[in-house]
């Protein structure tokens, strides 16, 4: 054995060399030694580039890039304090102000459409290194996300009259904030232009990414717009809600920002155009779909205790799934009940309604859609022939599929 083989065969297990290791030839030692190197490079490439297992939530990787992605918020936090690009002359008394709307509002919630900009975009980027500016650029993005959801929730929740939010009174509901609320939805809507202007302007991808945020926030609104006017209507004649306005009303209010969003920012991020993968967006915006229609359902038969909030869309008119179906399926006697009941804030009322609901088999309608759902989501994304994409999609799939919040 050579100098070579012997300092390689010194590195080596005893174990090893009395398997045999000890007999090959110099050449052998370093060619195994190569694939050895090579298989430690896909494993760090799975860990550390940014593979599926570091992706999903449930893994060690998943929970560090977690701390990494809150750790950015507090420091975007302290930016729109303090900074001169941001700031306007706040007085101590508004700066306390935004900072604890913020932290009441922005980082509470379970976190998904952020962490999945970084879900995402690691996983497009898999194979290569993310340097740690890489990877925060990611976390700007995914923050700017749970901002824009923020301020949704805040004007949604005033619209909606709701009670309650992610555990508690909802901000609006606060005896010190009142209708001052809206302003604050606004502000934080604004502060997303603020935070994408100050960390993307020099990107080539900048005009790509403002258009983006521009559509989205448009489709948005117009959902918003499309949920209140058919509410309006509804209250009206209930028959006049049917599934292909539910339908039109969710793309445009939740899919869109809440699935298309994430994955379109972290395209961009690496350096592609999001409008070459249509079917890709096809595909999530199907799931936003899906994902709405889960929380019809939890409003209505969801644990207050566990999805956090009590549900309102009985008492708010709402056009959801559940009123949709029972149009469709309820007998005449059933279909008084809910003329009679609908939309009021009587618990006798609501309750009067649910109890449709429950005759009219409902929750195991819910669970037979579900199954359909999920079994061509799964055939659809399995057709995928990019990995990267395919492994995006999978991980959304699981993070909805039979939640329970």
């Amino acid at each position: 054995m050579g100098a070579l083989a012997a300092s390689i065969a010194s590195h080596v297990p005893s174990g090893l060399l009395r398997a045999g290791l000890s007999l090959a030839s110099p050449g052998e030692i370093i060619r195994r030694a190569s694939r050895l190197e090579d298989e430690l490079k896909e494993l760090l490439r799975v860990h550390v580039g940014g593979g599926r297992a570091a992706a999903e939530q449930g893994g060690a990787g998943g929970q560090h890039n977690k701390e990494r992605f809150l750790r950015a918020y507090e420091r975007l936090k302290m930016e729109l304090l303090n900074d001169r690009a941001f700031n306007f002359d706040f007085t101590d008394e508004t700066r306390q102000w935004v900072a604890k709307m913020l932290d009441y509002n922005v980082p509470r919630g379970k976190l998904n459409r952020g962490l999945s900009v970084i879900d995402s975009y690691m996983l497009l980027r898999e194979g290569t290194e993310v340097d740690d500016e890489d990877f925060y650029l990611a976390c700007v993005l995914g923050w700017c996300v749970e901002w824009l959801q923020a301020s949704a929730l805040v004007l949604d929740d005033i619209t909606d009259n709701a009670y309650t939010r992610r555990d508690n009174l909802c901000w609006y509901k606060l005896p010190t904030v009142g209708m001052s609320a809206i302003n604050d939805g606004v502000l934080l809507k604004c502060h997303v232009q603020a935070i994408i202007t100050r960390y993307f302007k020099e990107k080539f991808y900048f005009l790509d990414l403002m258009e983006l945020w521009n559509e989205i926030g448009l489709q948005t609104a117009m959902g918003q717009m499309l949920d209140l006017i058919t509410t309006h209507t509804g209250a009206k004649d209930l028959a006049r809600y049917r599934i292909q306005g539910y339908r039109r009303i969710v793309k445009y209010k939740t899919s869109y920002y809440s699935f298309y969003l994430p994955v379109a920012c972290a395209l961009l991020l690496n350096g592609a155009k999001p409008s070459d993968y249509i079917e890709l967006k096809n595909v999530l915006i199907e799931m936003g779909v899906y994902f709405q229609i889960q929380d019809d359902y939890l409003d209505c038969f969801g644990d207050p205790e566990v999805i956090g909030k009590v549900g309102t869309d009985i008492e708010d008119y709402k056009c959801s799934w559940l009123i949709v179906q029972a149009m469709e399926l309820a007998n005449e006697n059933e279909m008084k009940i809910l003329y009679d009941n609908y939309g009021k804030s009587d618990p006798q009322c609501v309750a009067a309604v649910k109890n449709v609901y429950k005759e009219l088999d409902l929750q195991d309608i819910f669970l037979e859609y579900e199954s359909r759902v999920y079994k061509h989501l799964v055939s659809t994304i399995d057709a995928e022939p990019d990995r990267a994409i395919r492994e995006i999609l999978k991980i959304f799939l699981k993070k909805i599929y039979r939640r329970k919040k």
